[in-house]
């Protein structure tokens, strides 16, 4: 089971952090990724890390601004979102896969799937 939290309201220019915490399950053997739904647009995947967290990608769109990485302490993956923009609001969601997809491949191919998102967290930037 996958939680996303820790989205909210920010300033343009500011910063978030959001977390996708595992349970039931360890986070490191599955590729994860983190993706975003605005309204009236489709999903989009935004940065994804493959199982033991050696390879990520991350969407031109967020490139230098966002980072994923593991808390395997903690059994969560980390979302570290810099300098947003108006246009990165959205509702971001986590999702997991135990298939050793890459990182790639996985935050485009994902996004085609209907189930399994969760309840996702907002993210609203003000300008």
């Amino acid at each position: 089971q996958l939680q996303a939290f820790g989205g909210g309201l920010v300033q343009t220019g500011g910063s978030l952090r959001l977390s996708c915490a595992v349970s039931g399950y360890t986070a490191v053997d599955y590729t994860i990724g983190w993706f975003r739904q605005a309204p009236g647009k489709g999903r989009e995947g935004v940065s994804c890390i493959s199982a033991s967290g050696s390879i990520t990608y991350t969407a031109d769109s967020v490139k230098g601004r966002f980072t994923i990485s593991r808390d395997n302490v903690k059994n969560m993956v980390i979302l570290q979102m810099n300098n947003l923009k108006p246009e990165d609001a959205a509702v971001y969601y986590c999702a997991a896969d135990k298939y050793q997809y890459t990182a790639s491949y996985y935050c485009h191919m994902r996004p085609s799937y209907a189930a399994g998102w969760g309840q996702g967290t907002q993210v609203t930037v003000s300008s």
